[in-house]
């Protein structure tokens, strides 16, 4: 019998997972929020600009060397049979070290430094910086600028890089190392200096066999490409592949040996497909949590506007992984429930259930449009197809009548809305759909919201059993790399999660939604594209 460890780190908290590589049974787990959590309004009592979203290494940290040793006590397993750990984390989650791989935040003097801390993926303060890189690329016609979408992300690599560089060049003259997060933990678990082609490819304008763009670096600024040539470059390892063994440091520190492999990370919603055990073209599909990840496969790579990339190798070898996705949704609604009123969170509570359990109980029997309403929803801007940080979500159609209950569906219609622009953008680029999965905790807990996505989409929906897919996945890459099974694919058949359930679309339900739909586009078309500049104008205001 032999086990791997899956170490998910998601936004706000990181998972620990102790799984038998036979049949993918989770043995033990432990899941721990982050101490400092997210900073984004304060920083040690510094005000932070509303673009702000940072974190403290140490948080990461913490997850693993807390939970390894506990589920391993737990359980009385033989080191020995551990063979494998693997890494999945939030991207493009941005650390900044020094020679020793110590982040620039933990250094004397930089303590209280916004910039010499972890960007978060929804970090936004490099908008500028994207749109100048966004620029060349375009007036160069750089060839390649088609496979991430024709757009660039605030949310990426080297838009963050040029964020500090030129903002605070003393936290870049001590910079030595800049990586993903995710390449920052396995490199202080095997004591290396290592990248994942998974986060490198997707959002470092990195290509297999090419490396990192530098004819755009060059033409932005010298410096970029000279920093990224220093300070990013470095050995890449493909996923599916080993990227070490532990340190004997780390062995005694996680209660493991130093002959347990390390896989190299993985993007968490990347890894949710391998969870699931989606390994074919034709099937798209969503991750939900914290915002969704619309993720596929196929054979061929195509260009398909308003991406955020396609990857050939990045989740199966051989294949092109294609990701998209909506910047807020499990946040949308957290958004939305901290404006519910005092008599529906006492109900909820007096009655022992979920204000969103009583939400969707109050809104039984209404049919699609009865309450006259259309969100758009961008409170997190728009990841795809719009690729616009600055965007501000808006509700449209409210009077003296409408209900709590009422705005709560409009959200989530209106994420579902967001994913079928995707989904169509990918069909319209001659991607074939034939199937949709959902995994996460909220499609397992909110059967209701995924009946809206069914009728919305047009498609049935395979909803998976689990609310950690990307641990799973990441058990499965430590399975791979450990020697459990002898290819990708085997591991992820022997180890995949269930499924939960399915819901299919209600013809009278889909009718209703398509001209609700025709609505959110005209809406979406409008603030999005044409009048797009009113948000920005409004939002303008804000960078007090």
């Amino acid at each position: 019998m032999t086990y791997s460890i899956g170490v998910d780190f998601g936004t706000g908290s990181g998972r620990v997972f102790l799984v038998n590589t036979a049949n993918g049974e989770i043995v033990s787990h432990y899941v721990k929020r982050y101490t400092h959590g997210t900073i984004e309004n304060t920083l040690k009592g510094k005000k932070l600009p509303y673009t702000f979203a940072l974190q403290h290494s140490d948080d990461y940290m913490e997850v693993i060397l807390e939970g390894t040793p506990k589920i391993m006590q737990e359980t009385q397993i033989n080191p020995k049979e551990v063979v494998g750990i693997g890494i999945d984390f939030t991207s493009s989650t941005v650390i900044f070290t020094d020679e020793q791989l110590t982040p620039i935040h933990k250094l004397p003097g930089f303590e209280t430094h916004p910039h010499a801390y972890v960007k978060l993926w929804k970090h936004h303060g490099a908008q500028k910086e994207a749109d100048q890189l966004f620029h060349h690329a375009l007036k160069h016609k750089s060839k390649w600028l088609g496979y991430y979408g024709f757009n660039v992300s605030s949310e990426w690599m080297i838009p963050k890089i040029m964020e500090v560089m030129y903002e605070a060049p003393e936290v870049m003259d001590v910079t030595k190392n800049i990586m993903e997060a995710g390449d920052w933990i396995v490199n202080q678990l095997i004591g290396d200096n290592i990248r994942s082609n998974c986060g490198l490819g997707f959002k470092a304008f990195w290509e297999e066999g090419i490396g990192f763009h530098y004819d755009l670096f060059d033409q932005v600024d010298p410096n970029l490409s000279t920093i990224v040539k220093e300070k990013v470059a470095a050995p890449v390892i493909n996923i599916g592949d080993q990227a070490g063994t532990l340190t004997q440091k780390m062995a005694d520190a996680l209660g493991l040996t130093t002959d347990t492999v390390v896989s190299p990370f993985i993007i968490d919603a990347h890894s949710s497909l391998l969870g699931i055990g989606c390994q074919q073209d034709k099937q798209m599909t969503m991750v939900i949590g914290t915002s969704t990840c619309h993720l596929m496969l196929n054979e061929s790579q195509y260009e398909v506007p308003g991406i955020s990339g396609s990857v050939k190798g990045a989740i199966i070898p051989e294949l092109y992984a294609y990701e998209a996705g909506q910047s807020a949704v499990g946040d949308l609604f957290e958004f939305v429930a901290k404006q519910a009123p005092k008599d529906y969170v006492e109900e909820a509570e007096q009655r022992g259930i979920s204000l969103f359990d009583l939400l969707n109980e109050r809104l039984e029997g209404q049919v699609p449009g009865e309450n006259g309403l259309i969100a758009l929803d961008w409170h997190n801007g728009n990841r795809s197809v719009l690729s616009d940080s600055q965007l501000k979500g808006c509700i449209f159609g409210m009077s003296l009548q409408t209900r709590y209950e009422d705005i709560y569906r409009a959200y989530l219609e209106a994420t579902a809305f967001g994913a079928k622009m995707i989904m169509l953008q990918y069909q319209n680029w001659k991607m074939d759909i034939e199937n949709v999965f959902a995994c996460g905790g909220i499609p397992k807990k909110n059967p209701f919201m995924m009946d809206i996505y069914a009728n919305v989409l047009n498609q049935t929906i395979t909803v998976i059993d689990s609310e950690y897919a990307p641990a799973i996945g990441s058990a499965i890459l430590g399975a791979v790399c450990g020697g459990a099974h002898d290819s990708l694919q085997s591991a992820v058949q022997a180890m995949k999660e269930p499924v939960l359930y399915e819901i299919q679309p209600t013809p009278e339900k889909v009718k209703r939604y398509e001209k609700l739909f025709e609505a959110y586009k005209e809406l979406h078309d409008l603030h999005g594209y044409k009048k797009a500049r009113i948000m920005r104008n409004v939002g303008e205001l804000m960078e007090v």
